[in-house]
């Protein structure tokens, strides 16, 4: 399919009210997982290996739910990028941990925003966009005609995209040096030479070394963040919390341990919301089982 299909697909798509777009993503997502498949298998796995205690019923439901929320982001992603900015934030219902933010502008040092794939990150961004002079890292999508299309929608509340390369990477420096904001996604795996293992959910995985470079090199604040998906088509809640203080040590595997336990402590809070189907232990550490 064409940008230009995918763009006008996604057009038509954003005239749904939000309701009816996750419930349409859910039913989709129901109908992925009693299909079965890559994504069905990759989630049994990563819920098998991140919750033993659970029991096999528990690991079933969760994974039904997973791919249900999955839909459900997939299906409001149209109306993050076609809906005018303020219909997108008149959906924020409640901010949590809003006083947070207070550090930040008291100081003038930067912030550093971590934000997983969990809930709607898209409507996260938009979120700290539309107070801050903001700049997001993104990779470059694999179909390059798309990419103008997805620059032109994410950053029309003023952000900056960054890219993935060292030029990006000394943009960000001079961000945040500046004390500006930059946001991140902490749970992607990262090129071999970006990142190193550390446990997450007690699993050795290649965890980016980036956010914590940038923490040391500026003294940024760093904050985890989320908007958590209401129930019945209600809206979003932002969620704000502090990254765990190991994130500050020069000690990059107590650093990197400090980050994905901060990721952890937010996916628990709605961990039918978190992208599970996604190849987290995609590397396996010398020694372990893998995963996959």
């Amino acid at each position: 399919m064409s940008a230009k299909l995918i763009a006008l697909a996604f057009r038509l798509l954003s005239l749904l009210s939000l309701r009816w777009a996750q419930h349409i993503g859910r039913f989709l997502g129901g109908v992925v997982w009693k299909l079965g498949g890559r994504s069905v298998e990759t989630t049994r796995k990563n819920l098998r290996a991140c919750y033993p205690h659970f029991t096999d019923s528990e690991r079933e439901e969760l994974g039904k739910q997973s791919l249900r929320e999955t839909g459900a982001t997939a299906m409001e992603i149209p109306l993050m990028w076609e809906w005018p900015v303020e219909r997108c934030l008149g959906l924020i219902k409640e901010i949590e941990g809003e006083e947070l933010l207070d550090d930040y502008k008291a100081d003038g040092k930067g912030l550093l925003l971590l934000a997983p794939h969990l809930g709607n990150w898209e409507l996260a961004g938009l979120f700290f966009a539309s107070r801050y002079k903001m700049a997001a890292l993104y990779s470059p999508p694999n179909r390059p005609e798309f990419e103008a299309y997805i620059k032109n929608v994410r950053s029309r509340s003023g952000s900056e995209l960054v890219a993935t390369d060292r030029r990006g990477i000394m943009r960000l420096l001079a961000i945040l040096r500046d004390g500006g904001v930059v946001g991140v996604l902490p749970d992607q795996t990262p090129r071999q030479e970006g990142g190193e293992f550390a446990p997450f959910f007690g699993i050795p995985a290649v965890t980016m070394t980036l956010a914590s470079k940038l923490i040391h090199k500026t003294d940024a604040h760093p904050l985890i963040t989320f908007a958590q998906r209401l129930p019945n088509g209600e809206g979003f809640k932002i969620v704000i919390k502090r990254a765990d203080d190991g994130m500050t040590s020069k000690d990059m595997s107590e650093s990197l341990l400090a980050l994905n336990h901060s990721v952890e402590r937010c996916i628990e809070l709605a961990p039918a919301q978190y992208q599970w189907e996604y190849k987290r232990f995609r590397r396996t550490a010398p020694g372990e089982t893998p995963v996959y």
